[in-house]
């Protein structure tokens, strides 16, 4: 049959089918430029604008591109109102081929929100105009007011936003006082969360005696979680990480991990800790993309005996850029066996935690799930409450279950000091160094370690043993933080274990003490490494040896044994190994 033979309606349904390849060409298209793709629903749209009074503007002819919605089919037509489905297919060719011209085809009626439209009758009019190519349509037009703008390229998604935007603004009153105050969310949900923290915030008010409003208690979140909050997201530049989000989903997000963590870990975790491991878990960046990938490549192909840890240097630099930086180390982590020496251990740590203002983390690892919430360990709990607060410090304890070692390694991250007891110190045959014990303790820690033998219940002098490699740069910096901060004599030992004088760490370890106005004295002394760090901290009574970790590669130290394996095996106060 030629094209001539064939009837209004078969070509009609020719048509239908061409729009519908046209609609899907469309819809690539939209998505590939982050248009909307998709009608807006007029009731849902209605609930979430807060519609008001309505008015009556008669017929007119308005701009097809400005239709962006309908009342009961906006599931069936694209956003430029091109057919989706074939559900419709005899009805759309029935209407076409009943006008041949358009003006025969009788008004549309459509409800008017701002710039846009939304059809109640005439559907397939509107589908059939868009497909001829018409620029307007004459339509029977109801006005509805609305404080929302909707243009022709709003969504769904971000209709929901400025509805949700407009309510919570209304709610807490922020804007009035801070006009400028940028408190935009990318996905919807997410102020009823904040609203929450609020709600909290006006609870705690009332349980300590003043009832305030909602919009008071607004205020107090500004100033007290979301402003400080900002600042963290501003230190660590995380709209570089996540350059589709604005700082306040960054914050709630925060926020959300910030708790996650808590549960999970048993801690209290601060607000800045949460947003670094976001940004190294879910950055978008692709140098952390990289480094996340290079990080699982190095565990699934390394043997955890000879990974070697960290890098040297990366805790401290970590630390310097913290927002919060004020003391070195803001939280201990401290084991927790529960035997009577290991309560020393916690005292050891107390005296680190009095100078530095810190809160202790402190941590028991069972075997078995079913010894978490045994009387014993309860009873544990109690005591390390107990102590914490007859000494006026903040502490918490955590149980976990599993392996020591790498309990400790993977829970280390969030701390800013490790604080254990020494009571297996590492083997002097390299093979058992291969086992999960203190030797990997120390090798793989992220964070510096204080090791304690025995209990010093004052630290008065300090001895940094010091050879000018990157590790004991480490522990040069945290020796004269400590000896600087509470006023202590510090002595550095230079050990000249050949023939070359150790001019260059003489000359640096001079050079930083002036600087930063250190009392003390530099020794060089010629003998074993070991040996003499041992005699001098011996012969001279100090309270605390301070050096840098395993200098050699992991499969080379344990074939030829350590100085710092040495040290803990023989050192009669706590050590401070620095990485």
């Amino acid at each position: 049959m030629s094209y001539e033979q064939k009837s209004p309606h078969d070509i009609a349904l020719e048509d239908f089918r061409r729009a519908r390849r046209l609609a899907a060409a469309r819809e690539i298209l939209r998505r590939l430029k982050g248009q909307p793709i998709n009608l807006l629903p007029f009731e849902e749209v209605r609930q979430h604008i807060k519609a008001q009074e309505s008015h009556d503007r008669g017929l007119q002819r308005i701009p097809l591109d400005a239709i962006v919605g309908s009342v009961g089919r906006y599931a069936e037509f694209t956003r430029d109102f091109l057919p989706r489905g074939g559900s419709s297919r005899v009805r759309w060719a029935r209407v076409k081929s009943a006008y041949k011209n358009l003006e025969d085809m009788p008004p549309i009626q459509v409800y008017q929100i701002g710039e846009v439209y939304f059809v109640l009758d005439g559907n397939h009019r509107v589908s059939i105009a868009r497909e001829r190519g018409a620029t307007d349509i004459r339509a029977y037009v109801t006005e509805i007011s609305s404080p929302i703008e909707i243009t022709p390229e709003t969504d769904l998604n971000s209709l929901i936003l400025a509805a949700e935007h407009e309510a919570f603004l209304e709610h807490t009153r922020l804007n009035d006082q801070h006009p400028n105050l940028d408190l935009t969310i990318t996905s919807p949900g997410r102020y009823k969360i904040i609203e929450g923290q609020i709600e909290q915030l006006q609870k705690q008010q009332k349980e300590h005696g003043t009832v305030i409003s909602f919009p008071e208690a607004a205020q107090i979140w500004l100033e007290e979680c979301y402003l400080p909050a900002r600042e963290i997201i501003r230190a660590h530049d995380m709209l570089r990480d996540f350059p589709d989000r604005t700082e306040t989903d960054l914050y709630v997000w925060i926020s959300q991990h910030k708790e996650e963590l808590q549960e999970n870990l048993g801690w209290e975790i601060g607000p800045e800790n949460a947003a670094r491991d976001l940004t190294d878990q879910f950055s978008s960046r692709p140098d952390k993309i990289t480094a996340r990938l290079g990080e699982r490549l190095r565990e699934s192909i390394i043997p955890a005996p000879i990974e070697a840890g960290p890098k040297a240097g990366e805790w401290r630099k970590q630390q310097l850029s913290s927002q919060s930086y004020k003391y070195l180390f803001n939280n201990i982590l401290v084991t927790i066996s529960g035997e009577t020496q290991n309560w020393q251990t916690l005292h050891q740590a107390l005296i680190i935690a009095r100078w530095e203002e810190s809160n202790l983390l402190g941590l028991h690892v069972v075997a078995k799930e079913k010894q978490i919430n045994t009387p014993e360990t309860q009873q544990m709990r109690r005591n390390f409450n107990r102590i914490c607060q007859e000494s006026g410090t903040s502490g918490e304890l955590a149980v976990d279950v599993g392996e020591i070692t790498p309990t400790i390694i993977e829970r280390a991250r969030w701390s800013d000091l490790v604080v254990v007891q020494l009571a297996h110190p590492p083997s002097e045959e390299g093979l058992k160094r291969l086992a999960p014990g203190f030797h990997r303790l120390v090798q793989r820690c992220p964070r510096p370690m204080l090791v304690v033998p025995r209990y010093r219940p004052e630290i008065n002098k300090l001895l940094l043993a010091y050879d000018g490699s990157p590790k004991a740069d480490e522990a040069l910096f945290i020796a004269a933080y400590l000896a600087g901060k509470q006023d202590l004599p510090l002595t550095v030992l230079i050990i000249n274990e050949g023939d070359a004088f150790p001019q260059k760490a003489i000359a640096r370890a001079r050079w930083y003490m002036n600087t930063h106005r250190i009392i003390g004295d530099i020794h060089v002394r010629h003998g074993g490494v070991a040996e003499t760090i041992l005699e001098t901290a011996n012969g001279a009574r100090f309270d605390l040896i301070i050096m840098g970790g395993y200098s050699h590669s992991p499969m080379l130290e344990l074939v030829i044994g350590s100085a710092v394996d040495a040290v803990l095996r023989a050192a009669k106060c706590p050590i401070l190994i620095c990485r």
